[in-house]
C-alpha cells in the first residue's frame, strides 16, 4: 500500500495514495488542488485505523493532464474505475467542493451493490453554483467567466491570489494567515493542467446535480462554513440537505471554504463522529 496510478479507457493515467486497512474513505479533493489537500484527514484517519485513498482528479495533481474529458461524469466513471480497482466494498466518500460533486455524481451513478456506507459533502458545490431560472440564488454567469479570464491571463497570480483571499478567509480582519497553506495551495494548482482548469470551471459551476442528490440512499453529512466565500452557504448546503433522503447539516459559524485546513481539529472529530454513528 502506497501510491500508483490506474488507466482509465481513454488512456488517462489517475495518481492515487492508499494507506492502511480497515474501512475505507476516499477523499475527493476540490478545485485546482490535488490528493495533498487532504494530508490533515489522511494522516488523522489513518491513524483512527481507518484505509485512506485519495487520487487526483484527471487534469489535477499528478495525473495526466487531459484536453478531454474535464467534466463530472468521466470524473465520476474515474472513481468508478478507482474503486473497481481496489475492490472497495462499504466505503466512505468524503467530498470538497468541486469534489463534493463529483461524490454526488459518483454515488449516485455508481455506488450500488455496497460500494457506498455513506458519505460527506464539505463546502460543496451541489445542487448547482450558477444562477438560473430555476436557481435564482444562485452566481452569475460573469463570476465564473472571471475566473476563466483571470486563468488565462495569469494563472500563477490568480493560484495565488485565491488562496490569500478568500478561501481560507484570510481576507477576513484578525485571520490568522498562514504563507505555507497559501504557498502548498499553490503548489498543488500549478502542478495541474491549465486546460484541464479551464475545463472544471464549467465542470463545478454549470453541473446541476439535483437528481443525484435525490438517488442518493446512503447517508449523507453535509458540512459547511456560514462565512464560505467560495461557494455561498444559501445556496449550496442549506438548498442539497433538502433534496438527500439521508441527510444531515452541520453548519460552522463563521468557518471558511477551505476549513478542513484551517479547522482540522474541528472537522476531523466531527467526521469520526458520524462515520462510526
Amino acid at each position: 500500500m502506497g501510491s500508483s496510478t490506474i488507466t482509465t479507457k481513454d488512456g488517462a493515467q489517475i495518481f492515487f495514495k492508499d494507506w492502511g486497512s480497515g474501512q475505507p474513505i476516499v477523499f475527493h479533493h476540490g478545485w485546482p488542488l490535488s490528493s495533498d489537500d487532504w494530508d490533515a484527514q489522511m494522516l488523522y484517519f489513518l491513524e483512527q485505523g481507518f484505509r485512506v485513498i485519495a487520487h487526483d482528479r484527471r487534469g489535477h495533481g499528478r495525473s495526466t493532464q487531459t484536453a478531454t474529458g474535464n467534466e463530472m461524469d468521466t470524473y465520476a466513471a474515474d472513481v468508478a474505475a478507482l474503486a473497481a480497482h481496489l475492490n472497495l466494498k462499504n466505503a466512505i466518500h468524503v467530498g470538497h467542493s468541486t469534489g463534493g460533486g463529483e461524490v454526488a455524481r459518483y454515488v449516485a451513478k455508481h455506488g450500488g451493490d455496497g460500494r457506498v456506507a455513506k458519505a460527506v459533502l464539505i463546502g460543496a458545490v451541489p445542487p448547482i453554483m450558477l444562477k438560473t431560472a430555476a436557481n435564482p440564488g444562485g452566481l452569475p454567469i460573469e463570476v465564473f467567466d472571471g475566473f476563466r479570464a483571470a486563468l488565462v491571463a495569469n494563472r500563477a497570480q490568480f493560484f495565488h491570489d485565491v488562496p490569500a483571499g478568500p478561501f481560507y478567509g484570510f481576507n477576513r480582519d484578525g485571520a490568522k494567515v498562514s504563507q505555507g497553506v497559501i504557498e502548498n495551495w499553490w503548489r498543488q494548482g500549478m502542478m495541474g493542467g491549465a486546460k484541464a482548469h479551464y475545463d472544471c470551471i464549467k465542470a463545478f459551476s454549470e453541473t446541476d446535480f439535483t437528481e443525484d442528490l435525490k438517488a442518493i440512499n446512503v447517508p449523507v453529512l453535509v458540512m459547511h462554513g456560514d462565512d464560505d466565500q467560495i461557494v455561498p452557504i444559501a445556496d449550496s448546503a442549506l438548498l442539497a440537505v433538502k433534496l438527500l433522503k439521508k441527510g444531515t447539516l452541520k453548519v460552522y459559524k463563521g468557518l471558511p471554504h477551505g476549513m478542513c485546513t484551517t479547522h482540522a481539529d474541528v472537522i476531523n472529530p466531527d467526521l469520526l463522529a458520524f462515520f462510526k454513528s
